[in-house]
């Protein structure tokens, strides 16, 4: 009897001996790598198939693109992000970083002058996944009337071929480009009829980001 009631104090005392333990762990404060590491509310897992979605290394990012930041040997850190309609993107440690105007190695560098103030010489880059910043728009007597991303040399004939072509009222010797430059609302003149049949290829110059392509 005497031998069962000291086994029953020794358990008593080891099973509070391992609560306090547990408890000290779970007290202790976290530093912020760790906390970082361990929070799920940063963004998405980094896609390592993806691409870069342009190949200008002046690219200047804007609010709604999306990025690949890779951190090497910092998995848990590296994430694709989403920018923000004010301009900036969320990451661990670092919580809000400016993206807009700033190239991706531009941005690279910024992150990686910020993380040296946690991790030891940080490698960082930046890789636009989708562009969603630049667009053009069409509108008038086409199916899908709408905002389209500009991809690299796209055309008026491309943006009408991606809002479907044409309705059956389309004018199409009508067509008019509304860009705004220099402060100024100007009207480029397009020719489908022509352009298509190599009459005045010129008039299909490359898009800029904010066109609006009219279809009367």
């Amino acid at each position: 009897m005497k031998k069962i009631f000291a086994l029953a104090i020794i358990a008593a005392v080891t099973g509070s001996g391992a609560y306090g333990q547990s408890a000290a762990i779970k007290a202790q404060p976290e530093n912020k790598l760790t906390a970082a590491k361990n929070g799920a509310a940063y963004n998405s897992p980094i896609d390592l198939s993806a691409k870069s979605a342009t190949d200008d290394p002046n690219y200047l990012i804007g609010p709604e693109d999306e990025l690949i930041i890779s951190v090497w040997k910092e998995p848990d850190i590296s994430r694709t992000v989403p920018v923000r309609p004010d301009g900036k993107i969320s990451l661990a440690l670092l919580n809000d970083v400016q993206a807009t105007g700033r190239t991706p190695m531009q941005l690279g560098s910024d992150i990686t002058e910020k993380l040296k103030s946690f991790i030891s010489e940080p490698q960082v880059t930046v890789i636009v996944a989708r562009i969603n910043s630049q667009r053009i728009f069409v509108v008038g007597e086409v199916p899908r009337t709408g905002s389209y991303t500009l991809l690299p040399n796209m055309t008026a004939v491309d943006a009408i071929s991606s809002a479907g072509g044409f309705t059956p009222f389309a004018k199409r010797t009508k067509i008019y480009i509304l860009r705004k430059e220099n402060g100024k609302m100007i009207s480029i003149p397009f020719n489908y009829k022509e352009v298509v049949k190599n009459r005045r290829s010129e008039q299909d110059v490359a898009l800029r980001a904010g066109d609006r392509i009219v279809v009367p």
